[in-house]
């Protein structure tokens, strides 16, 4: 298959993330893999942020570059963190002449057998979730342009697989959004059967029976919701415990 028409492919497939069984590991796996497969380089790690902003190993084409990953979380150097932080590409084509920037690392990642690393960022715009490492073999001596290939095209499917992510995690937030939504309107219903229940049974206001209703969820710290139901259910001890104070207007009404 032409090179040309498989890069094709695998943009699309890291665009498609909008699908019902998303996996977010599996994806970035074949993402770890694909990059393996079209850049020529010897191994990918990739990291994420987690909800603290920390980042996280996700996955990796290989467990020894996963292993080196990891420790350079651990150590707390190396270019993937600084890549992180600067929301720039970091380039090392020799890691040995590197080892006083990143002494822990390099000697971790020439003692697993890479002699280069690429680091790139995962960002939108001014939003960075993450950073992609790219390792080469000691032997790979790259010429200004095919380092400059490597380095565009991994960036061109970092930027794809980023839009992706952010684009399925607005997607299941939207989503999440609409189901609280919903939650909440069909709250809303059982807690008005409530009230007029409560306020029929104690001759009183729907205001009073309302209030009966959320005090006592307060003091129980009980969901109104999940009191509004026992109400409906017709428990004697909820619907006795809520006895509103007696309204005078309801009162003037029933006379």
């Amino acid at each position: 298959m032409p090179q040309q028409q498989r890069l094709a492919e695998v943009f699309v497939e890291l665009a498609d993330t909008l699908v019902a069984d998303f996996d977010l590991i599996e994806f970035l796996h074949r993402l770890a893999e694909r990059c393996v497969e079209l850049l020529e380089v010897e191994a990918a790690g990739i990291l994420l942020t987690d909800q603290a902003d920390e980042l996280q190993v996700i996955a990796a084409s290989s467990e020894q570059t996963r292993l080196l990953e990891l420790f350079q979380l651990q150590s707390r150097q190396g270019p993937c963190l600084d890549c992180f932080a600067t929301g720039r590409p970091v380039r090392a084509a020799d890691l040995a002449a590197e080892a006083a920037q990143w002494p822990l690392f390099t000697a971790a990642a020439l003692d697993a057998g890479y002699g280069g690393v690429l680091a790139l960022p995962m960002r939108m715009r001014e939003r960075i979730i993450g950073a992609m490492n790219l390792f080469t073999a000691p032997s790979a001596v790259l010429a200004a342009d095919e380092a400059s290939t490597i380095q565009g095209l991994g960036q061109a499917m970092a930027d794809v697989a980023t839009i992706g992510i952010l684009g399925e995690r607005a997607a299941r937030e939207h989503e999440l959004l609409s189901q609280q939504l919903q939650i909440a309107l069909n709250s809303r219903v059982i807690i008005e059967q409530a009230k007029g229940m409560l306020a029929e049974r104690h001759q009183t206001s729907l205001d009073q029976a309302f209030t009966a209703l959320r005090t006592q969820a307060r003091n129980t710290n009980r969901k109104l919701a999940d009191l509004a139901q026992a109400v409906i259910d017709d428990d004697p001890a909820v619907v006795n415990s809520l006895r509103p104070p007696h309204d005078p207007s309801r009162r003037a009404d029933q006379t």
